[in-house]
């Protein structure tokens, strides 16, 4: 009994250090299960032990070490870490496809689950029923609980992707909005609608012809749902995971200036692996060796059979270099300017930007205020309406914040602003704009696994090179 005593003592004691963690006192109603597990035992927790049926037993141990299992992964996974698989080539040559990294929720302090009730390992699709792996109620307000740290800059930081509120199922990989406004434009085309030049009219006729675009692709995707599948909204902790880096904190300028992130004034480090497109002319196609010793994968180089003497191709200056001073492989290698977006963030204000020319902007700090103008509203109105739960209207040129007139706006969260490091192919804040805190998932602490499927197993599928690479040396 003695040690049943010490047990439930040892049990308790670091369950209340975790609610005192977790500022959670909810959490002193389990302190009488355990109790009774190490103590009365009035609660029969293992009835099936004593089962005369050997299939009763066997059954209920699966059970009992499946259920455990679940818990001990959701809580793990929730206020520990998490594993994470990157996807896309938008931090290449950092982090590349197939390197699945240990991301740390404890770095920056983990997330008080909004969406407590969810199947662990799953973030917002239950695989083969294809459904929703969580339950919407409750919803909890957000709260992070203390970690080792905050952001800084350049981190490559795990977030909920901010543009992922609403989704269309069918194309969950397609931003939303940018969606609506593309399909909107298209379906103006096609029925000979012709929109005024945004160049020769007003910003109020600019706004006019922006929300009669969304609207109209609104309508469409929703009157289409065999094509591009329900619209469905998501809360923000079941909403896509994102890794970029951060190359601009809250409370500082960001402006790009011929693909240089400037801060403040002064340009920011780029990191060593930086990506850029450029169009290379070949005198034949470039060899499979020289592929793999450069990095450029068959996505990248577009061209399975290798035929092609023409690509276009994300590189790092040391491929850049490496291709220019193949002159009997390398006719011509020239830098590809984006062109001007106009969907680029905000989607919904006409500008002379591009992905290499952007800005300035000013990344919203917790307890500082903007200064509302005809010219800055549309950058910050998604941050004052969306992600800080405001109404934002603007009637014949006022401002109205929860029906208050008002020209300033005082934000109540930090904001990051996120960026990949293949610069030319990155869905990023260029696109999205701000991340706010309440977004951030952890950071990645390290690479334990590395696989590139252009390789076959035996042919160097395993970046043994990358295992158990560090995140923070790469800079």
């Amino acid at each position: 009994m003695k040690r049943q005593w010490i047990k439930f003592a040892l049990v308790t004691v670091l369950y209340l250090l975790f609610l005192l963690w977790v500022k959670s006192w909810w959490g002193l109603i389990v302190v009488p299960f355990i109790y009774d597990i190490y103590i009365s035992k009035k609660i029969k927790w293992t009835w099936w032990k004593k089962s005369k049926s050997t299939t009763v037993r066997t059954v209920m141990s699966w059970v009992d070490a499946i259920v455990f299992a679940l818990v001990a992964v959701y809580f793990v996974n929730i206020y520990a870490f998490q594993n994470y698989a990157i996807p896309s080539s938008s931090l290449e040559k950092s982090l590349l496809v197939g390197d699945y990294l240990f991301v740390s929720k404890l770095s920056y302090g983990p997330r008080v689950p909004q969406t407590p009730l969810s199947m662990p390992l799953t973030q917002h699709t239950l695989p083969v029923f294809n459904c929703k792996s969580y339950i919407e109620w409750p919803q909890w307000d957000y709260r992070r609980v203390k970690g080792f740290g905050h952001v800084k800059l350049n981190d490559i930081v795990v977030f909920n992707y901010p543009s992922g509120d609403t989704v269309a199922l069918n194309m969950q990989n397609t931003d939303f909005y940018s969606l609506c406004y593309q399909i909107g434009e298209l379906t103006c085309q096609q029925s000979n609608i012709t929109l005024p030049n945004l160049d020769s009219i007003s910003r109020t006729q600019q706004q006019e012809v922006y929300g009669f675009l969304y609207h109209l692709g609104r309508e469409a995707i929703a009157n289409d749902p065999a094509y591009y599948g329900d619209v469905v909204a998501r809360p923000v902790d079941r909403r896509e995971n994102y890794v970029k880096r951060c190359v601009g904190l809250p409370g500082q300028t960001l402006q790009i200036k011929d693909h240089i992130v400037y801060l403040d004034g002064q340009p920011n480090k780029e990191p060593d692996e930086v990506q850029y497109v450029y169009h290379v002319e070949t005198t034949q196609p470039i060899p499979m060796e020289l592929r793999h010793e450069l990095g450029i994968s068959e996505e990248d180089a577009a061209d399975p059979y290798l035929r092609n003497t023409s690509y276009t191709l994300p590189l790092t200056q040391k491929a850049y270099n490496a291709l220019k001073a193949n002159t009997r492989l390398v006719k011509s290698i020239n830098y590809v300017q984006p062109g001007q977006g106009d969907w680029l963030y905000p989607l919904n204000m006409h500008k002379d930007w591009t992905a290499d020319n952007y800005g300035p902007v000013w990344i919203p700090k917790k307890g500082e205020s903007i200064r509302l103008t005809a010219d800055n509203y549309l950058i910050y109105e998604r941050p004052i309406r969306v992600y800080e739960g405001n109404d934002f209207e603007v009637r014949d040129g006022k401002f109205y914040i929860n029906g208050q007139q008002t020209d300033s706006y005082t934000f109540k969260m930090d904001y990051y602003w996120m960026m990949g490091d293949n610069r030319h192919n990155s869905a990023d804040s260029r696109y999205w704009g701000f991340v706010p805190e309440d977004h951030i998932v952890g950071k990645p602490i390290v690479v334990w696994l590395s696989l590139d499927k252009d390789r076959d197993w035996f042919d160097g599928k395993i970046r043994w090179n990358r295992l158990f690479k560090m995140v923070d040396n790469i800079k």
